[in-house]
C-alpha cells in the first residue's frame, strides 16, 4: 500500500549519494546543476529582500569631525561667553541650558524635562531631568541652576546676561525642580533659560575677582554631549585647537561622533585655506564673497547650508567720542548716500536683504511703516551744503567752522570693523559712498578679539560697523536701553532716550504678543527718526560642511531663506545627532517589504 511504501522510505546513504552523478546523463546533469544555481540565486535574492525590507540605515558610533572656527575663544564659560562667537560655539557643545533652540529654531527642553507657567506669567516652575550628569560624573541638580543664576545676577561677575535677570528670584522646590519668580511678567523670559548652566561644586569656591581668570575658563566641565579633553595654544598664547570627546553618559540619544576637533583662525581666508587642504571638514561661516569658490567644491563632497538669522549689521555712531556726529544733518546725509540694495548685491552676492530698522523683517515688532532714507546722492549733498558743510579748499573734504575763531572742522571719520572679508568689503563700500558726498572715511579693520577688547568694551570708536543678534522674541532692551551704554551692556550706539527706555521696559513685561509687537513698532520708529545708527543689511548664514557629516536637518544654499536659527552657535544645538558612520538595524516587517 502507498502508505506502507512511504513509511519504509530511507534517506540515501553517503555512498549512494556519491553514485548519484554516475547514473545521470549529460543533459540531466546540466539540468540538475542549473536547478541548484537557481535555488542558490533565489535564496540570496530572498535573503537580500528580507534584509533590506526589515533593516534601515542608522547612525553608528565613531568618526571625528573637525571644524574651523573664525575667531578666538577666551572664556569657555557660558556666563561670560555671550559677546564672542567663538566662545558661544564652544560652550554650546560643552554645556547645556534648561532649554535650547533646535535646528529649525523651535524652542525645546534641554536639561529641563518639563515646565509650567503660573501667576499670569510671573512664575515659572522648571523640572529637571534626573539622568543628567556633569562630565566629572556628578548629577546636575537644582543647586547648579540656582548658583549659575546667582552669579549672572551679581554685578561683580560682569556677565553680559545680567540685564535679562533684573527682578527675578530663584528658589529651590526640590533637588530637581526650580521656581523662578518675576516681579513683573517678562514675555521673553524662557529665552533666558537657554543660557548654559555651570557646576556649582566646581565654581562655588572661586571668588568674583578670580572668576574671569580661573583656569576653569579654559578647562571647562559641562553637561553637554561632548567633554573637554585638551587644548593647544599658539606662540602668542591664543587657543589654536580644542579637542572634545563624546560624553557617554549624555542624557539624550547620542552623541555618535567619537570626537570633535575645533581649530581657530584669525580670519576667513586662513580657515578656508585649511579647509581646501582637507585639514577640516567644515567652517563656522563662509561669506558671500567666498560662496562661489565654496560652491565649486560641492561636487567634491561639500554641502553649503543657508540659514536665516535674526541678525543685522549696522553703522553705529558714537556721538560721545566724535562730536561732529552729534549733528543729525551729517548723519542724515550719510544715510542717504548709501545704496543698500547695491551693497547687498556687491558684498553679499544677493544672500541677504537691506534693512531699515533695529528689528529685521520677519520678526515680532517689525513694521513696514517706518521712515526709509532712500539712496539719493544729490539729496545728501544738498543736506550738507544747506547746513554749512562745504569744500572751500578743494581737497574733496567738506568742512565747517563750528566755533568762532577756530579752524574749520573737516568731515573725516574712522570706521572700525572686524577684519572679515564681508565686513571689510561693506566698510569699503560705505567709505566710497561717503567720499562721493565729501566725507573722508578711514577704515580700520582688526581681528574680532581686538575689536571686542580694545574698541567695544571701552566704547573707543567713532563709527562701528558691527552685527547684532536678537532672540526668537526680539527684546532689544540690551541693545538700546540707556542702562546698557557701558560694558558689559550691548548698547554700542551709546544711545540714550528716556521714551525708548520706557517702551522697552514696558514691552518686555507685556505677555500679549500683539500688544508687544505694537510697542516694538513704536520703538523702531523713534530709533529710525533719531538716527543713532544706519541699519544696513541682514545676511544669510552660509555654513560649508563635508557631506560625510549626516544627521543635519538644514537645506542647501541657495534653496532656503526661511529656515531660522537664532545664534550662529545654534547650528550645534543638536550636534549629538550628527554622525559619520552608519549601521543597519532590524525592525521586522515581513518577508517582502
Amino acid at each position: 500500500m502507498p502508505i506502507l511504501y512511504f513509511k519504509n522510505l530511507k534517506w540515501p546513504t553517503l555512498y549512494q549519494w556519491s553514485q548519484f552523478f554516475k547514473i545521470l546523463g549529460k543533459k540531466e546533469s546540466y539540468l540538475f546543476f542549473g536547478f541548484c544555481v537557481l535555488i542558490a540565486v533565489s535564496a540570496v535574492f530572498v535573503g537580500y529582500r528580507i534584509y533590506k525590507g526589515n533593516t534601515e540605515v542608522a547612525p553608528a558610533l565613531g568618526g571625528i569631525y573637525r571644524e574651523g572656527i573664525i575667531g578666538s575663544p577666551r572664556y569657555l564659560n557660558p556666563v561670560l561667553a555671550q559677546t564672542n562667537d567663538a566662545d558661544r560655539d564652544v560652550t554650546r557643545v560643552i554645556f547645556s541650558g534648561l532649554f535650547k533652540y533646535n535646528s529649525k529654531g523651535a524652542f525645546i527642553p534641554d536639561l529641563a524635562e518639563s515646565y509650567q507657567i503660573g501667576d499670569s506669567g510671573k512664575t515659572y516652575e522648571v523640572f529637571l531631568r534626573k539622568n543628567a550628569f556633569w562630565h566629572d560624573g556628578q548629577p546636575v541638580t537644582a543647586e547648579d541652576v540656582i548658583y549659575t543664576i546667582s552669579i549672572i545676577k551679581d554685578p561683580n561677575y560682569r556677565s553680559p546676561l545680567r540685564a535679562n535677570w533684573y527682578g527675578v528670584e530663584v528658589e529651590k522646590i526640590d533637588d530637581f525642580a526650580i521656581r523662578f519668580k518675576l516681579k513683573n511678567p517678562y514675555a521673553a523670559f524662557l529665552s533666558n533659560l537657554t543660557a548654559g548652566i555651570l557646576p556649582k561644586h566646581i565654581w562655588q569656591n572661586i571668588s568674583f575677582v578670580d572668576f574671569p581668570l580661573s583656569e576653569r575658563n579654559l578647562k571647562p566641565i559641562g553637561s553637554g554631549p561632548y567633554f573637554f579633553k585638551k587644548l593647544e595654544k599658539n606662540k602668542d598664547g591664543t587657543i589654536k585647537t580644542l579637542e572634545l570627546e563624546a560624553f557617554k553618559d549624555f542624557y539624550l540619544e547620542g552623541p555618535y561622533l567619537s570626537q570633535i576637533v575645533l581649530r581657530f583662525f584669525g580670519n576667513e581666508d586662513d580657515a578656508l585655506a585649511s579647509w581646501r587642504k582637507g585639514e577640516i571638514q567644515g567652517v563656522s561661516y563662509v561669506s558671500a564673497v567666498n560662496y562661489q569658490a565654496a560652491k565649486n567644491r560641492q561636487n567634491n563632497g561639500v554641502n553649503i547650508y543657508s540659514l536665516s538669522l535674526p541678525r543685522s549689521f549696522s553703522l553705529f555712531f558714537n556721538q560721545e567720542i566724535q562730536k561732529t556726529l552729534s549733528d543729525k544733518n551729517v548723519r542724515l546725509a550719510m544715510a542717504h548716500a548709501i545704496d543698500k540694495n547695491e551693497l547687498v548685491r556687491q558684498v553679499l552676492g544677493g544672500f541677504g536683504q537691506p534693512i531699515h530698522s533695529p528689528i529685521p523683517p520677519g520678526m515680532l515688532g517689525y513694521s513696514n511703516d517706518i521712515k526709509i532714507y532712500e539712496f539719493n546722492i544729490d539729496k545728501a549733498k544738498e543736506i550738507l551744503e544747506s547746513n554749512g558743510w562745504v569744500d572751500k579748499d578743494g581737497d574733496g573734504i567738506r568742512e565747517k567752522i563750528m566755533e568762532k575763531g577756530k579752524d574749520p572742522v573737516k568731515l573725516e571719520f574712522t570706521l572700525t570693523t572686524i577684519s572679515w572679508p564681508e565686513l571689510v568689503s561693506a566698510a569699503d563700500f560705505v567709505k566710497n559712498s561717503w567720499e562721493k558726498i565729501g566725507i573722508k572715511t578711514n577704515v580700520e579693520a582688526n581681528d574680532a578679539l581686538s575689536v571686542q577688547q580694545e574698541n567695544i568694551k571701552s566704547r573707543q570708536y567713532q563709527i562701528l560697523l558691527f552685527g547684532e543678534v536678537l532672540n526668537i522674541d526680539p527684546d532689544p532692551f540690551s541693545f538700546w536701553h540707556s542702562s546698557q551704554k557701558k560694558d558689559p551692556g550691548l548698547n554700542i550706539a551709546v544711545y540714550d532716550n528716556s521714551k525708548v527706555d520706557a517702551i522697552l521696559q514696558d514691552a518686555r513685561q507685556d505677555i500679549d504678543q500683539a500688544s508687544r509687537a505694537k510697542k516694538y513698532e513704536e520703538f523702531s520708529k523713534i530709533i529710525v527718526e533719531d538716527l543713532p545708527a544706519i541699519f544696513l543689511y541682514s545676511p544669510s548664514y552660509l555654513y560649508p560642511l563635508s557631506n560625510q557629516i549626516k544627521g543635519i536637518d538644514f537645506k542647501k544654499a541657495p534653496e532656503n531663506s526661511e529656515e531660522k536659527i537664532f545664534m550662529p552657535s545654534d547650528r550645534f544645538s543638536e550636534i549629538e545627532k550628527w554622525y559619520i558612520k552608519t549601521k543597519r538595524t532590524w525592525h521586522w516587517k515581513g518577508f517582502f517589504n
